[in-house]
Order: C-alpha cells, then sequence, then structure tokens
C-alpha cells in the first residue's frame, strides 16, 4: 500500500473498539456529520427523537452485526425505518427511528425498508411485517479504520497538526471518489463499509500531503500509520546572524519550480513543508530580502535570511 509506514489489522477486541468511538458518528472527527449517497437518507446525522417509534399490530426487533457471524452490536447504531413507496414528494416516508442497539419497531403490518447506520458505515433491507413478532438481522458488512502518521524513519509528528480525509476508492468524473470522513484526527476510529479507501493524509496547512490505499475488511479494525517526507521550520528576518527577528515582514514561500507555496505576516514564520528546495522572500519597509534553502525530512530548523544590502539587491534584480 502506498505511502503507508505501518499497517495491522486486527479481528479481536474490534467491536469493544467501534463501541468506544463513540454512539454518534460526528465524534469521531469533531466536525459535522458528511452526507452520503443512500437513495433515502440523506445524513448520517443522529436521530432526534422527535418522532416516537410507530404503533400498530406487528412486532418486529432489529438487530445489525458486523459480519454474519458477529455478535450484536450493543450501541452506537441509528435506525430508521422508511416506507417503500415514495411520497407527494418524492422521498420515501419515515415511519419510525430510534438510536442505540437492538431495538423493538411496533409497526403496521406490511413492507418496510430498514436502514442501520453505524458511523459511516451503512445497510439496509427490506423487511415484511405480519401480526406476529419476529426479528430481522442486518449485517452491516463493516470494519474500523484507525489513523496516524509519523516521518521517515518513524519520528513521531504532533498529533495537533495532523489531520486526514477519507474517500471512496473508486473515482468519479472529476477523478476524485466521494468524500467520507473529513478532518480526521489521529488515533481516532472511524466506523466504514468493507471496501477499499483512499486516505488524504495532512502534516501542517500548506503541502505535506501524502495519499494511501487502504482496504477496510469487516469485523476487523485496520491501524494504519501514513509516512510524511517533511519538517518544521521557523523563519525570521535579522539584521545579523542570531539577531532579533524583526517586525512588520511579509513572507512568501516559493518552490524550486516557481510555484508560491505560502505567503504570511509576522515577525516569525512558522510552518511545515514537505521536503525540497524553496525560495524564501522576505519584505520589510519596501525592500526585499530572499534566500535559497532546503528542508529536509524529520530535520526541524529555524532559518535566518539576513536583511543585508547584499541580499536586497540580489532580490530586488530577481524582480
Amino acid at each position: 500500500m502506498r505511502g503507508v509506514y505501518g499497517l495491522s489489522v486486527k479481528r479481536f477486541g474490534m467491536a469493544v473498539a467501534l463501541f468506544a468511538a463513540g454512539n454518534a458518528f460526528a465524534q469521531e472527527s469533531g466536525t459535522a456529520p458528511v452526507a452520503v449517497t443512500s437513495p433515502f437518507v440523506n445524513s448520517y446525522a443522529p436521530a432526534t427523537g422527535d418522532l416516537p417509534l410507530a404503533i400498530g399490530l406487528g412486532e418486529v426487533k432489529l438487530a445489525a452485526q458486523l459480519t454474519p457471524d458477529g455478535a450484536e452490536i450493543g450501541r452506537g447504531l441509528v435506525w430508521r425505518v422508511f416506507r417503500p413507496q415514495p411520497g407527494p414528494d418524492g422521498t420515501l416516508p419515515l415511519v419510525a427511528q430510534a438510536q442505540g442497539g437492538t431495538n423493538v419497531f411496533q409497526l403496521e403490518p406490511g413492507s418496510y425498508l430498514v436502514h442501520a447506520s453505524f458511523g459511516r458505515a451503512g445497510a439496509t433491507k427490506r423487511i415484511t411485517v405480519g401480526s406476529d413478532a419476529k426479528k430481522e438481522n442486518i449485517v452491516l458488512d463493516a470494519g474500523g479504520l484507525k489513523l496516524n502518521a509519523v516521518l521517515a524513519g518513524g519520528a513521531r509528528i504532533k498529533p495537533a497538526l495532523l489531520k486526514f480525509n477519507v474517500f471512496e476508492a473508486k473515482a468519479d468524473a472529476k477523478g476524485q471518489g466521494a468524500l467520507i470522513a473529513l478532518d480526521v484526527g489521529p488515533n481516532t476510529v472511524v466506523r466504514l463499509n468493507s471496501g477499499n479507501y483512499q486516505i488524504v493524509s495532512y502534516y501542517g496547512g500548506v503541502n505535506a500531503v501524502t495519499r494511501s490505499d487502504i482496504k477496510v475488511e469487516a469485523g476487523k479494525l485496520v491501524e494504519a500509520t501514513i509516512e510524511h517526507h517533511a519538517a518544521e521550520l521557523t523563519i525570521k528576518l535579522v539584521r545579523e546572524a542570531g539577531g532579533e527577528a524583526m517586525a512588520d515582514t511579509s513572507w512568501s514561500i516559493v518552490s524550486d519550480s516557481g510555484d508560491p507555496v505560502r505567503e504570511v505576516v509576522g515577525a516569525y514564520a512558522s510552518m511545515v513543508l514537505a521536503e525540497g528546495e524553496y525560495t524564501i522572500i522576505a519584505k520589510n519597509r519596501d525592500k526585499l530580502y530572499q534566500r535559497d534553502f532546503k528542508v529536509e525530512s524529520g530535520k526541524s530548523q529555524e532559518v535566518e535570511v539576513l536583511a543585508s544590502e547584499a541580499a536586497a539587491d540580489h532580490a530586488d534584480e530577481a524582480d
């Protein structure tokens, strides 16, 4: 798997890890729910509780499992029961909803579509309710994904500087798969349907980005560690080596190919950059100063740009 430094797949304790991720899937990343492409469920938002369970003649107990032979999921599920025929507005009428684990519904005899969501994982099943009590099981065919990242060689990265986006591996017309989870933090369990996914890992907020392809298996927790080739650095404009940083400085970072990478204003410019060669351009009091430098993976550094006449003249000539 490209871009992956370490990978482990665990079967035992999978359900415990997934339950511990929280009842509402938004807790997995600390962000708002992401829309999904179900024909009748337009989001994975937790049930609000505004609609009571429908009261009727038939009793049906609904249970969900990660795999056909797995244990019933005890919490973290969101259940929605729909009528199979669209209403006047073209959507399927929601009959009942609940959250938790196994739930019992009282429904009028007839046919229904039941959707069970568990984090970003979900499955739908058509059921028929009669006058006699019955039980229906839904197999989610789902697993979990736990992400982290390190620098080349295994050096740790500050968790606050990491975030991950999860996409479907199948690309659309624009060459990008559908977004499944946004801004997921490190060591967070994301519950997903089994299948292939593309992970985009961000170290800092500039250009240290790594893409990896990972497969999620039903009933298993995949722990993936992604490798970055980048470093943290702090830049300052000084009148002499080791001097104080000059205030009111505007910074531009340019790649070796001439593409702008980052612009910031302040006495210090702190950022994470992918390894490579760059040019720093500092503007202070209408004068430009520049310096070429190289970023090596894992080597944090403080870069000084000298506010010398030679540097200023060199910058002016470059313009």
